[in-house]
């Protein structure tokens, strides 16, 4: 890992990579996400909401189309995902005057404490070698009596049916290398614990599922195939770290293609919403 005299990061590993088709991806993923992420959220008594780990600005855009009133300001260290939020977020009217986004360490932030008085936080904690650091940093920067929302993976919760055995090998390097680059693929169920030990009130997750079988055919099938382009974005990472072969890649692909289709298949998994004030 390089890093320049701020402390700001300029190479780190990614699970899934930062190619176009990587960024689509995310747009896609937070647009499919929406409803379940922000059933529970309401930031419509924010002004400055901070977004660590902005990424493309896909969730940027949503926050910024559904709370009109709010500015936003989001972080990020990829210089390309940086650009990429920037270029989308400057072709909407709606958003415009009303975000910055700039390239931080959200360990070290070099925003004054009490800066905000709102923190949203989506798939981001998970790929952090310090999460509780960056956390705690929130934590400084916003005003007494702020919210923080924080959405975060579960991937033990996952489940297919008919069983794909090099669906699941595939899934075991998977989580066991985002482990080995300093992420955490089961962080999900450990919010709580971490918001109380940093002093974090007013405390609550809530586990949000996506469980489809028999009862609602269409989406389970959309979920299999969503979560088709989720799991094999990162198979060319794993190909080339040498955890899985590309023998097992296009298994896993053909397994997954079959289960979608299956008038039998079961789908599920589970992600963790937690909600605190400062």
């Amino acid at each position: 890992m390089k890093t320049e005299d701020n402390n700001i990061a300029t190479e780190f590993p990614y699970l899934h990579g930062f190619s176009p088709e990587e960024q689509d991806r995310l747009r896609q993923q937070a647009a499919y996400a929406e409803h379940s992420i922000y059933q529970n959220v309401n930031f419509s008594s924010v002004k400055k909401l901070l977004e660590v780990g902005c990424g493309v600005g896909a969730q940027s855009e949503i926050i910024l189309r559904r709370y009109p009133k709010l500015k936003l300001t989001g972080i990020d260290l990829s210089d390309a995902q940086i650009s990429m939020a920037k270029q989308r977020l400057d072709s909407l009217d709606f958003a415009k005057d009303r975000f910055e986004i700039k390239k931080m360490n959200a360990s070290k932030m070099i925003f004054e404490s009490g800066s905000f008085d709102g923190a949203f936080l989506c798939w981001v904690l998970e790929h952090m070698p310090d999460p509780l650091r960056v956390l705690s940093e929130v934590r400084r920067v916003l005003n007494s009596g702020s919210m923080i929302v924080v959405n975060e993976v579960m991937n033990s919760s996952f489940f297919l049916e008919p069983y794909s055995p090099h669906v699941w090998q595939y899934w075991m390097a998977f989580n066991d290398y985002q482990s080995s680059i300093g992420g955490d693929p089961f962080i999900g169920m450990k919010l709580g614990n971490m918001l109380q030990s940093l002093g974090y009130k007013d405390i609550k997750t809530v586990p949000i599922t996506w469980h489809y079988d028999n009862r609602t055919p269409q989406k389970r099938k959309e979920q299999i195939e969503f979560w088709t382009d989720l799991l094999l974005s990162a198979s060319s990472q794993l190909v080339k770290a040498n955890v899985v072969s590309q023998d097992i890649v296009d298994k896993a692909r053909i397994e997954l293609d079959k289960v979608a289709d299956d008038p039998n298949a079961v789908f599920h998994y589970t992600f963790m919403q937690a909600q605190a004030t400062v």
